[in-house]
């Protein structure tokens, strides 16, 4: 985050509250990893935008397994409450948490997605092929 951007305010740690809602949000992603969100769920790596006591999105985050730095594993926002910053305010929380660069992946045909990685400072910088099954993945960067 910039020096002059507030934290949401709307964005605060996962709770064991809000594993079962958070679970029914993964179902959003083009390949969830289950297993993956139990032990992000396990250690604490969560974080929920929250609306009014619901979670309206979330984001899962894991340290780097090479450098320092974070891995955006999985970022969703419930589709009633897109459009409205969650997905920015959850993305910049876990930028400003990491120690490091953070990195994610994405698909190419995710436009949305990819706008909003560009808007808060990601850059492209690989190319996995055949990272999902219905093809390549762009790897981004923030540094």
């Amino acid at each position: 985050m910039g020096p002059h951007t507030a934290r949401d305010p709307r964005v605060r740690p996962a709770t064991r509250a809000d594993a079962a809602p958070i679970r029914a949000l993964q179902a959003h992603l083009r390949e969830p990893s289950p297993a993956l969100l139990e032990h992000g769920l396990a250690v604490g790596s969560a974080l929920v935008s929250d609306a009014d006591g619901a979670v309206a999105g979330y984001a899962l985050s894991v340290d780097a397994p090479t450098r320092s730095g974070r891995h955006l594993a999985e970022l969703v926002v419930a589709p009633a409450h897109r459009r409205a910053g969650r997905g920015r305010g959850l993305l910049e929380a876990v930028v400003e948490d990491a120690t490091g660069a953070v990195t994610l992946q994405a698909h190419p045909d995710n436009d949305a997605a990819l706008a909003l990685y560009d808007g808060c400072g990601f850059s492209v910088v690989d190319r996995r092929p055949d990272a999902y099954t219905d093809g390549d993945a762009l790897v981004l960067r923030r540094e």
